[in-house]
């Protein structure tokens, strides 16, 4: 594995774990989308990433049950399987849908398992249609901070992968610098 390699894989480990450990609003974190980015840079690796992120912090904030942990790691595994399936199409675009997709995606599948495996809603199909609107306030959340880090993270990558030569004619081009 290469050095620049390690030390991303390194800081999108911290930066998950930090998110998650340290005070947030509800469901706006990191986590999808480093699974996400994961998938698009780090094919290899894809899976570790979100899993180990949010199993070392699970160890901080506290487990819960496992039917309802298996379907949020199942989640980032499928956005990070996303990210692979749409990796040569890379854009803005693809980047902002693939990040919608797995805010939807995580929706689905946590929401579904909430319904199915707790004693919180009547296992019928109005119980399950409460389910999905009592967790649309957190749903506003999850699409906020999936398209915010997702900006940043795919952001900050591709400004900091490219020669420096060709940064320096954007930014001339601008006149962002002289």
């Amino acid at each position: 594995m290469k050095k620049e390699t390690i030390i991303s894989v390194l800081i999108l480990l911290l930066v998950g774990i930090s998110y998650r450990i340290f005070p947030h609003m509800p469901n706006f974190a990191p986590v999808a989308a480093i699974s996400l980015f994961s998938g698009f840079y780090f094919r290899k690796y894809f899976i570790f990433i979100p899993i180990a992120i949010m199993f070392i912090s699970d160890i901080f904030v506290g487990f819960y049950d496992w039917k309802l942990m298996s379907a949020v790691y199942l989640s980032f595994v499928l956005i990070g399987l996303i990210g692979i399936l749409t990796r040569k199409n890379k854009s803005i675009l693809s980047i902002i849908g693939c990040s919608l997709a797995g805010s939807f995606l995580f929706f689905i599948i946590t929401n579904f398992a909430v319904w199915i495996f707790s004693q919180w809603y009547p296992h019928n199909f109005s119980g399950l249609i409460s389910c999905y609107e009592m967790a649309i306030p957190f749903f506003r959340n999850t699409i906020l901070g999936d398209l915010f880090y997702s900006s940043i993270i795919f952001g900050c990558y591709e400004l900091l992968a490219q020669p420096k030569e060709k940064l320096r004619f954007v930014f001339a081009k601008s006149k962002l610098i002289s």
